[in-house]
């Protein structure tokens, strides 16, 4: 089982994603996004964990994929949004989800995702 906690930091201008990968090793990845909006730059992140572990040959095992932001996992686990700008992450989400045997999605609290969260300001920095 892969434990994958995710967050995003954005300022007016850019975003940054983090990622944290937890099994037998730790993983880190920080990115760039070219999301300005934050709830955007949020389901990026997700989608680009996603594509990762299917990418390393990670996406036979369970995962338990964390996130501090509501909308997000709100959005991807009941299915729909009202928000146009939020279908084309939904509809990606949708064709990678039946990819892994298990894929839980689960909100926990900012204080506990701040190694994402230091991840996601780096990336943040790498745009700037």
């Amino acid at each position: 089982m892969l434990k994958v906690f995710t967050d995003a930091a954005t300022n007016l201008e850019k975003s940054g994603g983090g990622i944290l990968i937890i099994s037998n090793e730790q993983k880190q990845l920080s990115i760039s996004l070219l999301e300005k909006n934050n709830h955007q730059a949020e389901l990026a992140v997700i989608l680009y964990a996603l594509n990762y572990l299917i990418d390393q040959g990670l996406n036979n095992q369970s995962v338990l994929l964390y996130s501090d932001s509501k909308t997000a996992i709100k959005i991807l686990d009941q299915g729909q949004t009202k928000n146009k700008l939020f279908l084309p992450y939904l509809s990606e989400f949708n064709e990678l989800a039946p990819k892994f045997p298990l894929l839980v999605l689960q909100w926990i609290p900012e204080i506990k995702n701040k190694g994402a969260d230091n991840l996601a300001r780096q990336g943040l920095r790498k745009k700037l």
